[in-house]
């Protein structure tokens, strides 16, 4: 081999090594650990406060999720709505590879409307896991969607017991509850929602649609009541005492 050829060869290799080695990726800075992510939780940077709530959703546990509840009223929007996503996350979580993915499996059942399936799924789940609460609620959720509302409030009861910040649930009672026709206990739910969650737009747009209802029908009940008063009073003045003009009205 001439000396022309080689040194050309040794140019192409160094050539070809050195596009090899700046097309190397820069290493990548390890992931946050469980206890960076809580510390940075408080901090005054709200980038540092989401990367920790973002790092939670991977890594946090139904503890975790409880202290997540602090930053749903974050003063950064983007933090509140990952604060939300993280703790969903959290909570589909029930530290049993086997039980999550059968879990898994019920929600693509429910979401395929396959609901005696999902039924099935979560039943079991809740069989072999009783204390993961993810599994009461996504069955109630389906009990919801089946038109089942009296099996789906007994699960979010239950999911209550297991999770009480679990402002799904809470939400799920509000629209069981007013599909049902009881306002008041409906909007006392959609309430509890907000306070652990004020973000939930639906939640606060029904609790102003039945805030304005239940004032309409107070509105139309003391209506009604002024108006009976001029019958009242004609009563009353025609007997000399309203209390002896009904007193035929109790029996004898």
């Amino acid at each position: 081999m001439s000396v022309k050829v080689w040194l050309r060869m040794v140019g192409v290799i160094g050539l070809l090594t050195a596009m090899a080695v700046g097309a190397q990726t820069p290493a990548k800075t390890p992931a946050p650990n469980r206890a960076q992510a809580l510390k940075a939780l408080e901090q005054p940077s709200a980038d540092a406060r989401l990367s920790g709530v973002q790092r939670l959703a991977d890594v946090g546990t139904m503890a975790d999720a409880d202290r997540l509840v602090a930053r749903l009223r974050d003063d950064d929007p983007r933090v509140r709505m990952e604060a939300a996503t993280s703790m969903w996350q959290i909570w589909s979580r029930s530290g049993d590879r086997a039980i999550d993915a059968q879990y898994q499996r019920g929600v693509q059942q429910m979401e395929a409307s396959r609901f005696p399936e999902a039924v099935a799924t979560f039943s079991d789940i809740i069989r072999k896991k009783p204390a993961f609460a993810e599994a009461w609620n996504k069955r109630a959720t389906t009990y919801y969607l089946m038109g089942e509302f009296d099996l789906s409030l007994k699960d979010c009861e239950e999911v209550m017991k297991r999770n009480r910040n679990h402002f799904g649930a809470l939400s799920g009672y509000g629209q069981i509850y007013l599909i049902m026709g009881d306002f008041e206990r409906s909007l006392t739910y959609f309430e509890r929602a907000l306070k652990v969650n004020p973000n939930m737009t639906g939640a606060i747009s029904a609790v102003r649609q039945i805030q304005q209802h239940l004032q309409e029908k107070a509105a139309q009940h003391h209506l009604r009541e002024s108006m009976a008063w001029p019958k009242l009073n004609s009563d009353f003045n025609r007997s000399g005492s309203y209390c002896h003009h009904h007193r035929n009205l109790l029996p004898e």
